[in-house]
C-alpha cells in the first residue's frame, strides 16, 4: 500500500525484499499535494497558540486517560481551531492539516509523548478524515 509521506516522498512496500511502488501513482501529482499540505501547515503553525498546544501535552501526559479519551480531545481541539479557517478552504483538507501541525507542535514540546501523540492522530485522521484521503488518492491515481 503507498501512502503519503510527510516529506512529499511516497512510500512503498517490501516484495521479495525489495521496494516496490504504485506504477498507477504519478509521483509529481503526490509532491505537489504534499507541498500544498505543507504550504498550508506552515501557515496554520503560526495560528496555533501555545495554550491549545499546552492543554493537549497535558492531556497525553494524563496516563489515566484512554485512547478514546485522548482522541475525543485531539478531536475537540482541531475541530476548534477548524473553526476559525477562512470558508474558502476545504474544512476536510484544513482539518488533516491542522492535526498534523498540532501534532508536530505537541512532540516539538514534549518528545517523550512521539508514539502516543503519533497513534493517536492516525486513530483519529482514520477515524474522522477516512474518506477524504481516499478522494485525495483516489484524484491522485487518475
Amino acid at each position: 500500500e503507498v501512502e503519503l509521506q510527510t516529506d512529499g516522498n511516497r512510500s512503498g512496500h517490501l516484495q521479495n525484499g525489495e521496494l516496490v511502488f504504485d506504477p498507477e501513482i504519478n509521483e509529481e501529482v503526490v509532491r505537489i499535494i504534499a507541498a500544498q499540505l505543507a504550504e498550508i501547515g506552515d501557515q496554520f503553525d503560526k495560528e496555533i497558540k501555545a495554550r491549545v498546544v499546552n492543554d493537549l501535552v497535558q492531556h497525553f501526559l494524563n496516563e489515566n486517560l484512554s485512547g478514546e479519551e485522548i482522541t475525543r480531545r485531539m478531536s475537540e481541539a482541531v475541530e476548534g481551531l477548524a473553526r476559525a479557517i477562512p470558508s474558502d478552504m476545504e474544512q476536510e483538507k484544513a482539518t488533516l492539516v491542522l492535526a498534523m501541525v498540532l501534532t508536530k507542535k505537541i512532540v516539538n514540546t514534549m518528545p517523550s509523548l512521539l508514539h502516543r501523540v503519533f497513534s493517536t492522530t492516525v486513530n483519529y485522521i482514520s477515524q474522522q478524515l477516512h474518506n477524504y484521503i481516499v478522494r485525495m488518492v483516489s484524484v491522485v491515481r487518475q
